[in-house]
């Protein structure tokens, strides 16, 4: 039997073993190993390949496992796994790199935060203090969340945006879209449509859509969601991010908020307050959660941590009113806590110790300064040749280029020179600049390398 269909590569950091099961499981699924087909024995391949017999069996075990070969008693091993003919591609070399995108060296993204300032050693303080208390790790945990956590959140949250939840309110989740799943379940079947203003939110739309809801993307005017165009929706579940609107990034004006609570509480409807970075304004005084204006009533409160501490730490939090908590609590033992323990345990220690909002105290002076010298470098590099809109509680900036240009290419050229940015929307020649997770001294050199890429000048 010949083996040309088996590429191995001893230098690959891959283990063989790996290389082997996935090189078989390519050439079973291109049609290069008929069903039917016998294998070579365990020692037979060992031996035609140099290999252990550890190796090779490891590799068989994971194909019999995944169903693609069958071990047959006193026989040998058989593929089992009927070939596709839909024309797959053919088995690639183990361990060759597919084409990769020009590298960065400037991140202008929002998927990350400045290392330099993240407060690591006392969160590694905190998470060392958990891990230490065996008997708290050994189990599950709790449904809910963490009576710590929810405790430490009870009192943060009302301290620094005005929410009023008791523990018992508070619903812990491993960020926002698995705290909207259950949320989901919760409304009742009548709410089949959910309004939120234009451009929509695409990570909660896919929620609701999975969930079997209709999304609405509603006009807007200057002060937010038209009330009209709500009224006349039909709608009695609104998506509504207050202290950042996706579309301009301001927070919406005291007005629109008083007009939205009056709306739901003469329709029975619910707002979901999406407060992300809510607490994070700089040059401006954060304006409290709606939550809070309306005492707990109509709103389900969602808050974050992904920016104030890491974005890997994947903990949010959801404050239910009344009769949604109700609802929660007849099935609160069937959901799984999505959000590790450890770090639930750790993120409490941290909430009631003071730090995070001395963290957060921090991070208002940085990005003041951050957005500052980002402003002030591109005024120098660009003059009139762009518009800036500083979106303090999206951390980044809008940049409207004046090139003719539209948004997908500036970005595009923009990669070639190893800077990453985000585009808003298409159809536009704006483009977003995140500013948390590039370093502040290299922000400077991002800019010309921009400068370069556009052939903008003053």
């Amino acid at each position: 039997m010949t083996y040309d269909y088996l590429i191995l590569d001893a230098d690959s950091g891959t283990p063989l073993y790996q290389q082997l099961y996935l090189t078989m499981k390519a050439a079973i699924e291109a049609g290069h190993l008929a069903k039917g087909e016998r294998l070579p024995s365990i020692r037979k391949l060992a031996e035609d390949l140099k290999l252990s017999c550890t190796t090779v069996e490891n590799a068989y075990q994971q194909l019999c496992v995944e169903g693609y070969i069958q071990s047959r008693p006193q026989r040998g091993y058989f593929v089992l796994t009927v070939a596709h003919d839909d024309g797959r591609q053919k088995p690639r070399r183990v361990g060759t790199p597919l084409p990769s995108a020009p590298p960065i060296r400037y991140n202008f993204g929002s998927d990350c935060v400045d290392s330099d300032n993240i407060d690591i050693k006392a969160w590694r303080r905190h998470i060392r203090d958990v891990l230490n208390r065996q008997e708290v790790i050994a189990g599950y945990g709790e449904h809910q969340g963490e009576r710590a956590l929810r405790e430490a959140l009870s009192a943060y949250s009302y301290s620094v945006r005005g929410v009023v939840a008791s523990p018992e309110q508070i619903v812990i989740g491993a960020g926002t879209q698995p705290l909207l799943t259950i949320l989901c379940g919760l409304l009742n079947r009548d709410d089949t449509r959910v309004a939120m203003e234009e451009p929509g939110f695409l990570q909660a739309e896919q929620i609701f859509s999975d969930c079997g809801l209709s999304v609405l993307q509603l006009p807007a005017d200057e002060n937010g969601i038209r009330m009209d165009a709500l009224e006349k929706s039909g709608a009695r579940l609104l998506f509504v991010s207050p202290s950042n609107r996706v579309r301009t990034g301001t927070s919406l004006p005291m007005g629109r908020r008083s007009e939205l609570l009056n709306w739901a509480r003469e329709t029975g409807a619910i707002i979901i307050e999406d407060d992300y970075n809510g607490e994070l304004r700089y040059n401006a005084r954060p304006i409290p959660a709606m939550q809070s204006m309306a005492g707990g009533e109509s709103i389900v409160y969602i808050g974050s941590f992904s920016k104030l501490l890491l974005p890997s730490v994947r903990i949010g939090y959801m404050v239910l009113p009344e009769n949604l908590l109700e609802r929660y609590r007849v099935r609160a033992s069937r959901y799984n806590q999505t959000a590790s323990k450890i770090e639930q345990l750790a993120l409490s220690g941290y909430v009631k110790s003071g730090q995070l909002e001395r963290h957060l105290r921090r991070l208002r002076k940085l990005y003041a300064a951050k957005s500052t010298a980002l402003i002030k470098a591109l005024k120098s590099a660009f003059g009139d040749s762009v518009d800036i809109l500083l979106e303090e509680t999206f951390l980044y900036l809008i940049l409207d280029v004046k090139t003719g240009l539209m948004s997908q290419e500036l970005c595009a050229l923009a990669a070639e020179k190893g800077v990453r940015t985000m585009p808003p929307q298409e159809g536009t020649s704006r483009i977003r600049l995140g500013f948390a997770g590039i370093p502040f001294g290299e922000i400077g050199a991002a800019v010309d390398c921009l400068k370069s890429a556009w052939s903008v000048g003053t």
